[in-house]
């Protein structure tokens, strides 16, 4: 079972992930003879922190920087310069061989449940395949340790016969959580986990996720464009534009008294529901102003 570490009294924990300086170029195709090609700074000198058992969100619109600060926290992409630290090691200088042995401590969920899984292995390969990249356990060991993260995450053990397409999708990203979970993990990098599901079924996968890290003290990273979602599970928010933190805080204070004027605009374009009366008053009001507009 994954424990949080404890500390002395009086004493700071160190934190589980630190980013520090973080910056990835990427090249674009040279379109002259004699000019030099030019540069994306897909992200440029994001730092951050996460102590173990957090949650941290990260929030931003589609060109932030996301999914490319997912990569490098998951060491599958090398930064153009900066560092990122996992349990005081620096992931981008491990060996290969330390850096797969490392990866049981960090692992991913991706956005689609459906393009994430192999549809021709069975639920057993997927979940089983962290464990079988390193090496370590048995077949029997392994199917044992899959029957038990299947459980966890509300599924039964007869399924690890079957298929992905015999899965909801709902189902899927729950065998998408199993297989990141069978290695026990200290942090797990959920890159849009629900953004591909229903409503309903996104409150159940949030739900089970929340109960994962109450009992295994789990660590998140959240990547998402859901304000909602990230106010549901993360204790702390950083906003990414243009492939800078222009805001922190905890959700509550920062979708409440947001600064920066990106922050606001992404806490204005969230739906808001009405009450009746309140939403009458509002039409009303418009009403009124559209025939006052008029006759002016």
């Amino acid at each position: 079972m994954i424990q949080a570490p404890h500390t002395a009294p009086g004493q700071t924990a160190a934190p589980l992930l630190q980013v520090t300086d973080l910056v990835r170029e990427y090249m674009l195709p040279r379109e002259h003879l004699f000019r030099p090609p030019g540069k994306v700074h897909a992200l440029n000198g994001v730092s951050f922190s996460v102590a173990a058992g957090h949650s941290l969100g990260i929030v931003g619109e589609s060109g932030s920087g996301k999914s490319t600060l997912a990569r490098l926290v998951m060491a599958l992409d090398a930064p153009t310069s900066g560092t990122v630290e996992l349990l005081g090691r620096n992931l981008h200088q491990l060996p290969a061989e330390q850096l797969r042995q490392a990866r049981r401590d960090f692992q991913m969920v991706f956005q689609d449940p459906y393009g994430s899984l192999d549809p021709r292995q069975t639920v057993e390969r997927i979940v089983t395949e962290p464990l079988q990249a390193q090496g370590q356990t048995m077949r029997a060991e392994q199917r044992e340790q899959a029957a038990q993260v299947l459980a966890q995450v509300g599924l039964r053990t007869n399924d690890l016969g079957k298929y992905p397409h015999e899965f909801s999708g709902g189902q899927r990203q729950r065998i998408a959580i199993a297989r990141a979970l069978i290695t026990r993990p200290r942090l797990i990098v959920a890159d849009e986990p629900v953004s591909a599901l229903d409503v309903s079924v996104q409150a159940q996968v949030l739900n089970l996720m929340q109960d994962l890290q109450q009992q295994f003290g789990i660590t998140y990273m959240l990547i998402s464009h859901d304000l909602a979602v990230v106010n549901h599970l993360c204790d702390e928010v950083v906003v990414l534009y243009q492939g800078r933190i222009v805001e922190r805080g905890s959700p509550g204070e920062l979708f409440r008294n947001a600064q920066h004027p990106y922050t606001q605009s992404l806490v204005g374009a969230v739906p808001q529901v009405l009450p009746g009366r309140a939403r009458a008053r509002r039409a009303a009001a418009a009403a009124a102003a559209a025939a006052t507009a008029k006759i002016a």
